[in-house]
């Protein structure tokens, strides 16, 4: 079996049995004394899905679908199944997610401990606003059916975004979204600087359905804002075939450093901008998708991603202080991602997604340099009343968990006594 390691590869995969899982209907195996930690297709980028010295249910091999209504696009399926797998049943049928993240290659139960989000959270929600159910396998043998309105409707918010901690998923049910064709109509605008963000946002975010912003962390915020919808009926149009390019060398250092991401983030921004028109939904959702182990990159020490949420009363200020941290330090970040959610109520008790702006950037592993700045950063959220990403995290304190997640006490009553997590351990010692 493979080594078990995070998609950022920090911290470095530690010392876990892994144990494949094939059969839902089997109970958990005993590892006395060590705890169990369900691990999917390894995308979490820091260590909320290793468990070091402990035990990882490998679910990839609960990959079966359960039942599939093309009538209604209620779809039931073991938790190891792929959001890829779902696509490529599903999309010819005229259904799609109806949210997913920047990449395809997650879980359904990974996509339900995380509670990911995408470009469409203002109109859509997170993941958790659209699963209808789900069976919980806890380590005394127990089985619970969750669903958002049942008997057991506390156990799915607390399991909603739980981070695998209370107990092993299953299987889940989601209510699909419909479409006509899987295009997009898509436009795209310039900004200068992050002011002139909000002020598209107010506009392109009103009339559509998905959007998202790259920036330039090193000068002022300036960036490309993308808006989107699915396309209607029309004629049928030619599908691009997944790209099958991969990051060929796994470098020793970083290729990302001030001089490459000065002229990458200038020929970026400078680039000339396509015609507002349709493209293919699948480039659209998962850019990265197009190169296989495009983390190697950033070289064998690895990557951070820092992802947080500042509320609406201080988004602004306080999305101006980050940048303005950033390109002090001068460690900006080429995958910087910026979007707005909605007013959607978390759909579980440590959700991340909730009302205000949220900002994702990618950094290479420089050690004690790229700590401080981190720290620095913490700051600004944490002054903000904002939250930092678990899915996205490598070294957030303590002291930051428990700022971000006020619900966390709530939370800990329904956490398994037999899961546990590297990530888990270090938050809540």
């Amino acid at each position: 079996m493979t080594p078990a390691t995070s998609w950022g590869r920090y911290p470095r995969a530690p010392e876990a049995r892994q144990i494949g899982l094939h059969d839902r209907h089997a109970a958990l195996p005993h590892v006395a004394p060590q705890t169990l930690l369900a691990h999917g297709l390894g995308r979490s980028y820091g260590d909320v899905a290793l468990n070091e010295a402990g035990v990882l249910l490998r679910t990839r091999g609960l990959d079966r679908f359960i039942a599939f209504d093309a009538a209604t696009g209620i779809l039931r399926a073991e938790a190891g199944v792929s959001l890829d797998d779902i696509l490529t049943l599903v999309v010819p049928m005229g259904w799609f997610l109806p949210v997913t993240p920047g990449t395809r290659f997650v879980t359904l139960g990974g996509a339900v401990a995380n509670d990911v989000h995408g470009k469409n959270h203002h109109s859509a929600g997170s993941f958790g606003h659209h699963v209808t159910a789900f069976e919980l396998l806890r380590s005394d043998g127990t089985r619970r059916e969750c669903r958002p309105d049942n008997p057991n409707a506390d156990w799915f918010r607390a399991t909603v975004g739980g981070l695998g901690l209370t107990g092993l998923i299953v299987w889940v049910e989601i209510q699909l979204a419909r479409i006509a064709r899987p295009f997009m109509w898509v436009v795209n605008r310039r900004f200068d600087k992050l002011d002139d963000y909000w002020e598209l946002d107010a506009q392109l975010g009103a009339r559509h359905s998905h959007g998202v912003a790259w920036v330039d962390c090193l000068n002022h915020g300036r960036g490309i804002y993308s808006a989107a919808d699915f396309v209607g009926p029309g004629a049928p149009l030619p599908t691009a075939k997944p790209s099958t390019r991969s990051m060929p060398i796994d470098p020793p250092i970083s290729l990302i450093n001030g001089l490459t991401l000065r002229a990458f983030n200038f020929a970026y921004f400078h680039k000339p901008l396509p015609a507002d028109g349709v493209r293919p939904a699948l480039p659209f959702f998962y850019p990265l998708d197009g190169v296989l182990h495009w983390n190697r990159v950033y070289g064998r020490r690895g990557f951070f991603q820092y992802q947080c949420v500042l509320p609406p009363a201080a988004m602004r200020e306080a999305s101006n202080a980050l940048f303005d941290r950033i390109a002090r330090h001068g460690l900006g970040s080429f995958l910087a991602v910026f979007k707005t959610f909605g007013n959607h109520a978390p759909a579980g008790l440590l959700s991340f997604p909730r009302p205000g702006a949220t900002l994702a950037l990618d950094f290479p592993n420089q050690g004690e340099r790229t700590l401080r700045l981190f720290n620095e950063l913490d700051a600004i959220v944490h002054d903000a009343e904002g939250a930092l990403y678990p899915a996205k995290d490598a070294r957030m304190s303590s002291r930051m968990f428990q700022r971000s997640f006020p619900r966390l006490q709530e939370f800990a009553g329904f956490v398994d006594p037999k899961f546990s997590s590297s990530f888990w351990r270090r938050v809540s010692a």
